[in-house]
């Protein structure tokens, strides 16, 4: 197979070069040195940054915001060149870049920037995770106007009430990006939009569905160019077939953790011809408990549950070790979560107590324990297109038995896990942390509204309405000891609820040829800093 792969792809070559070009059937430039190739496990989709639908990596490469979230979790100018908070927080005057052109030749300004505003509250159902958006559109209905155009480069945004991660979720990829208002359809976005001409240092300049897309460097970007003049992203949805083609040199990179097995990682961190890159714990997965569930109701079987799930065992034997156990829902690195949380340490003693505690007894000649004559038979579902997922649930359901708790574990397509899951028509469902910069204010502000399943999860908890008073509060206070309190109330009473079951933390990584440099990692698990990279 690899030999005839490798005589198709130099006949490619030799017929590109007969027909006097030098870009092959697959978008490589056999001439450019220049010229990254990446991966990904599905096409690009549409990159509107105003919606949710396309791949990050490719929307980081074209688009831009105002403000830009450094790895230490500071803020630094990005096409907004300084800001000012007035109003006790409620009003941020921004002053913009005058020297910014979108990829069409549209000019960037104030009124291009009001626009791209307008065209996201106009959908603002779309962004309800966003507490941001509620913010303005309560200022909207008050019959005063969020976004003005200040000046032709200055742009004043103005919130219902203070909100100090404004800046962090204008910072992250989507939806606060901008795009050429030329390229809106009927004057807004979220029915689709013409051109993906957004103001980034490269363009968009081909893409062919379900196999590859082009971006080249744009010649007229206001900063500094980056060293790649071109970057070609390859679909391979088989990890194995994806190796391969590390292996024989048809793409140079593999980045993040759904892209890569750790077995993989392990092996070509330490291979000959090849580097390999870890970051630092970057989000949790975990196990999502609803709590109105007639027997997860009950916080004792919650609590023996997370007392049976043998974390370290999870770690080493699935991940080699490369995710760690996770005692928490946020990790300790997470802002205002390193609040001396006890974990809940491996025990099937302490769960079976927890167990005869709640009713559920071992009865002589039955597998499962029982409760008024039924089986504590507790249904897991997961995405079947996640092998990770298939793994932890198939390990679980086995260690459960053992104790008596019959974990059945059903699989469904993508589409209908999330759906389930919004619904709250689940009993246990995997779930997972968003990482830095989004956590813990934006995972924390999901649970407020009916968007994910975390908040009909919760529904259960007799003080739900009090957790919720404690999450906004804590996004208004402008007293970081309030707001650490705030905080700490919130982590503490799902800990002690055991809502969640954290089983490790991942962590970002990168497979690459060594020809390739600085490649390293962006503080959102999201991003691939490619404009960093350069090959010599």
């Amino acid at each position: 197979m690899l030999l005839k792969n490798k005589w198709i792809a130099s006949s490619l070559l030799a017929i590109s070069l007969m027909l006097g070009s030098t870009t092959t059937a697959t978008g490589n430039d056999v001439t450019l040195k220049n010229q990254l190739t990446y991966v990904n496990y599905r096409d690009i989709r549409d990159l509107n940054p105003h919606l949710y639908s396309g791949e990050l990596f490719a929307q980081n490469l074209l688009f831009e915001s105002l403000v830009k979230i450094e790895n230490d979790g500071s803020y630094t100018p990005w096409l907004a060149k300084s800001w000012e908070i007035k109003d006790k927080g409620k009003t941020y005057v921004f002053q913009l870049r005058d020297d910014v052109y979108f990829h069409d030749g549209e000019k960037f300004n104030a009124k291009a920037a009001k626009a791209n505003f307008d065209a996201i509250l106009d959908n603002s159902k779309r962004h309800g995770w966003l507490e941001s958006i509620r913010l303005m559109i309560e200022v909207e209905k008050s019959g005063k106007k969020a976004i003005e155009v200040t000046g032709e480069y200055e742009l004043t945004l103005h919130l219902a009430s203070a909100y100090y991660p404004l800046l962090t979720e204008l910072g992250v990829t989507r939806p606060f990006r901008f795009i050429s208002p030329k390229s809106f359809k009927d004057g807004i976005t979220k029915n689709g939009v013409t051109k993906m001409s957004g103001t980034g240092p490269y363009i968009l300049k081909s893409n062919k569905i379900d196999e590859y897309s082009v971006f080249v460097t744009n010649d007229k970007y206001w900063g500094k160019k980056p060293k790649i003049e071109k970057i070609v992203a390859k679909v391979i949805p088989d990890e194995q077939t994806r190796l391969l083609a590390l292996e024989n040199g048809e793409i140079d990179l593999i980045f993040g953790p759904n892209m890569i097995s750790a077995e993989a990682y392990n092996i070509y961190s330490n291979k000959s011809g090849f580097k390999g890159i870890m970051s630092e714990p970057v989000s949790t997965r975990m196990l999502l408990l609803n709590t109105t569930n007639h027997i997860l109701k009950d916080v004792r079987v919650r609590q023996a549950l997370s007392y049976a799930t043998d974390k370290v065992k999870i770690s080493k034997g699935l991940f080699d070790g490369i995710e760690s156990p996770a005692d928490t829902l946020m990790s300790k690195n997470t802002p205002y979560s390193d609040i001396g949380l006890k974990p809940y340490e491996f025990s099937f003693e302490k769960a079976k107590k927890l167990l005869d505690e709640a009713g559920w007894e071992k009865v002589d000649g039955k597998k499962y324990r029982q409760k008024d004559g039924k089986d504590l038979e507790i249904i897991l579902n997961y995405d079947a297109n996640k092998v990770t997922d298939n793994n932890i649930a198939e390990f679980l359901q086995s260690q459960y038995a053992k104790i008596g708790i019959h974990l059945n574990i059903k699989g469904e397509e993508e589409q209908a896990f999330r759906d389930r899951q919004k619904a709250g028509n689940f009993a246990i469902t995997f779930n997972i942390g968003w990482g830095i910069p989004y956590d813990p204010q934006s995972f924390l502000g999901g649970m407020t509204k009916p968007v994910y399943g975390d908040y009909m999860a919760q529904q259960g908890l007799s003080n739900k309405k009090e957790l919720d008073e404690h999450i906004l509060a804590a996004f208004k206070s402008v007293d970081e000891g309030k707001r650490q309190k705030h905080y700490k109330y919130v982590l503490e009473t799902l800990h002690n609820q055991a809502v969640y079951l954290p089983l490790t933390y991942k962590r970002n990584r990168a497979i690459f040829n060594e020809k390739v440099k600085g490649v390293s990692f962006n503080i959102s698990q999201f991003e691939v800093p490619m404009e960093k990279m350069n090959i010599e």
